[in-house]
């Protein structure tokens, strides 16, 4: 199969042809169809990740159809229109037990533990708990999106956010996260305020839901002008970029008993962001993390596709090949691209 193969951290990743994969007796192959270019993907290429091991085959987000079915597996077979979250649970610790299979204590990833979705095919371990059936009515670039980006964002607003009706929302950078989220806590009922430092960003933010904008770059203070904007703090602040100045607003953007959600990855010289640790325990403020979607919780988020609510398609930014993918990563942390770019030609 054709796949984008990196040996060496940020160096530029080659077009190669390599082995097929094969399905394990518990899993299943999947021949992509479309795969997002996602900052993660980036953060991955530059050594950020301790999982990866090179050479390697980049692509966490994608969908496809089921090419080969391992002997054990039960729900799924061959031909079957498929996405997966990019947390893979193993089904047998704790956390899965629970149904927490985002935070699996030997989770697998396409991507970072094992070869991803820059390719023809992937590799998917645990088919039955982690494969998600796709809509005959959602094309295979909008359903790409679902596995990182917008079902992250989708639990981060919903379930660890709890937003509600009314509420005021932050949304701390308009990337491919960003925005989904914006669209995401609109459709609950939300006020959303979108943050960012490009005004086409902040446009398109506004065309997904947001009520009110702030440039970043041309205001004294992001906190005080959300603060002012929502009449006294936001209920539920995101930042979905992960960088330590978007995260300290975030949490310092909130009003009392407000909760601060980080989906943006912390890593490299990120790790450790100071945080208004004061104002956290006068406010009794929460933070809590975010990572990835459970696929047993796709059902509600689809649902909501299907009757309108949520028009993921709305974020696609551009598609291009696989050959093309290779400068998109590169560039990927230069955010200079409105919408999210997909893989549709391999």
């Amino acid at each position: 199969m054709r796949a984008v193969v990196y040996e060496a951290f940020s160096a530029p990743p080659q077009l190669l042809q390599v082995a097929d994969p094969t399905p394990q007796t518990h899993g299943v192959v999947i021949q992509v169809r479309a795969t997002g270019v996602c900052r993660s993907d980036w953060h991955g290429w530059v050594g950020h990740d301790t999982d990866i091991r090179l050479p390697h085959v980049p692509g966490h987000e994608f969908a496809g159809i089921v090419q080969a079915v391992g002997r054990d597996v039960k729900k799924w077979k061959a031909g079957d229109r498929v996405t997966v979250p990019f947390v893979a649970g193993c089904g047998h610790c704790p956390e899965c037990h629970a149904g927490h299979h985002q935070v699996c204590d030997h989770q697998s990833q396409p991507g970072f533990t094992h070869w991803g979705s820059f390719a023809e095919y992937v590799a998917i371990e645990q088919a039955d708990i982690n494969l998600v059936a796709l809509p005959e009515s959602m094309d295979f670039a909008t359903a790409a999106s679902l596995g990182c980006r917008f079902a992250t964002s989708f639990r981060a607003v919903v379930d660890q956010g709890k937003t509600s009706a009314g509420q005021w929302v932050a949304v701390h950078g308009c990337g491919g996260v960003g925005l989904s989220a914006i669209m995401i806590a609109n459709a609950v009922g939300a006020n959303v305020i979108a943050i960012d430092i490009a005004d086409d960003k902040l446009q398109l933010a506004r065309t997904m839901g947001a009520v009110a904008t702030v440039n970043a770059s041309q205001v004294a203070s992001v906190v005080d002008a959300v603060r002012e904007i929502s009449h006294g703090g936001a209920h539920v602040s995101l930042d979905a970029l992960g960088h330590p100045t978007t995260c300290f607003n975030s949490i310092s953007n909130l009003r009392k008993r407000g909760k601060h959600i980080q989906v943006g990855l912390m890593l490299g010289d990120h790790t450790t962001p100071a945080i208004p640790m004061a104002k956290v325990i006068a406010h009794e403020l929460e933070i809590l993390g975010s990572h990835g979607m459970q696929a047993h919780r796709y059902g509600a988020m689809l649902d909501m596709v299907r009757t309108g609510k949520l028009a993921p398609e709305k974020l696609i930014g551009k598609t291009i090949s696989l050959a093309e993918s290779i400068d998109a990563l590169m560039k990927m942390d230069t955010f200079q691209t409105a919408g999210a770019i997909v893989v549709t030609e391999f």
